[in-house]
């Protein structure tokens, strides 16, 4: 193999350079899923505390149409979805909602609650009397949930 004047071989470099390469990209990957993760936690955290108006407000979100289903990742692992709509009842446009879904077990115990925000993907307000369909993928579904849809709750919604 070539040396250089040091005598490392040239192979020993390309290794170097590409193990150097990987490790960036395994850091910007973590630090993705760790901001992904924390992002909307955040948000939550920092969010003010709902209206009179707003809290009526939460009445006039409907949801419809809960189905379960799963599939196989490429890492061979099961991933739930739960596709569903939700509806604006109400007289005003809504820019932001946030869901609480509630699975439970054989026993109606609540056995995973998770927040989340079925209109963060659209540019426009779900305006009055429209219709959202929207998908929520969970990687971990816990063993003793009854395999039915989650209980939705709107608990903040910002016009």
């Amino acid at each position: 193999m070539p040396r250089n004047d040091q005598g490392v071989s040239t192979f020993t470099i390309i290794i170097f350079i590409v193990s150097a390469i990987l490790a960036v990209l395994v850091a910007v990957v973590v630090l993705h899923q760790h901001q992904a993760v924390t992002g909307p936690a955040l948000v939550v955290a920092s969010r003010p505390p709902l209206s009179a108006e707003q809290k009526a407000y939460l009445n006039s979100i409907a949801f419809a149409d809960f189905h379960m289903s799963a599939a196989a990742n490429f890492l061979g692992d099961t991933v739930t979805y739960l596709d569903g709509s939700v509806t604006n009842q109400g007289p005003k446009p809504v820019r932001s909602l946030d869901v609480e879904l509630n699975f439970v077990d054989s026993l109606n115990q609540v056995v995973l609650r998770e927040t989340t925000h079925p209109l963060a993907d659209r540019a426009a307000p779900l305006q009055p009397g429209e219709s959202y369909a929207f998908r929520v993928t969970f990687e971990h579904m816990p063993v003793d949930w009854n395999q039915a849809p989650p209980m939705a709750k709107a608990v903040y919604v910002e016009f």
